[in-house]
């Protein structure tokens, strides 16, 4: 099974109605707080969203940014992204692989963010994910990654684990399709450890349902 053409096909089945899981009722108290939060951590930024989807933080995220580039893969979940409410001139999109940011070109940028992304990625690939990553910025970038966390009464059960260490779930889509998708829940010093030198000032961030990883990048 190809993981990230799966996760394509996944995403883009599922764009129409991807952001029930924000009307979750438990979670109601946790969006707020995050939503919030997420609009402090760019202020006067230049950020570089990756795997932006339906743009449910962007629309939050770049609300006092300085710019902001949101990025995907699916045009499905974009389109739904570029009708969200965004500070006029200040947002744009672009058709971008994560892994690779060869779209990107030879452009930097200050911030960079990442909502419900770094659990998708293969457990081996992060090491290089997050070296592509702060090749595109610039030394004391700031860096956030949010994404869930396992609450049993609200997330999808773990079906299996692979050699690898990678965890999956088995979710139904409407139409009655159902696919295997990598989803991963790391404690705070998997991520720091990860990370190691490249990465200062690293701060965890938990609500109940979520978690945040914030670091700048070193020189």
């Amino acid at each position: 099974m190809d993981v990230t053409l799966d996760m394509l096909d996944y995403y883009r089945r599922r764009a129409a109605y991807y952001e029930r899981v924000y009307h979750k009722p438990e979670r109601q108290t946790d969006l707020r707080a995050i939503e919030a939060w997420v609009a402090r951590a760019f202020v006067g930024r230049r950020v570089l969203e990756l795997a932006c989807g339906t743009g449910w933080w962007t629309a939050h995220g770049a609300s006092h940014c300085k710019q902001w580039l949101a990025t995907d893969l699916n045009p499905e979940t974009m389109a739904i992204a570029r009708q969200k409410p965004l500070p006029e001139r200040r947002v744009s999109f672009e058709t971008v692989d994560a892994y690779s940011l060869s779209e990107v070109g030879n452009r930097t940028f200050d911030a960079a963010f990442a909502g419900c992304w770094w659990s998708h990625v293969p457990l081996a690939r992060l090491p290089d994910w997050v070296a592509t990553l702060h090749r595109h910025l610039q030394p004391g970038a700031r860096v956030v990654v949010l994404d869930n966390s396992f609450v049993q009464t609200s997330s999808t059960p773990i079906t299996r684990r692979d050699d690898d260490g990678n965890s999956y779930q088995n979710r139904t889509l409407d139409d009655g399709s159902v696919h295997e998708v990598l989803k991963n829940f790391p404690t705070p010093d998997a991520v720091r450890n990860l990370l190691g030198a490249q990465a200062r000032s690293f701060e965890w961030t938990d609500w109940t349902h979520y978690w945040a990883a914030s670091w700048t990048v070193g020189t």
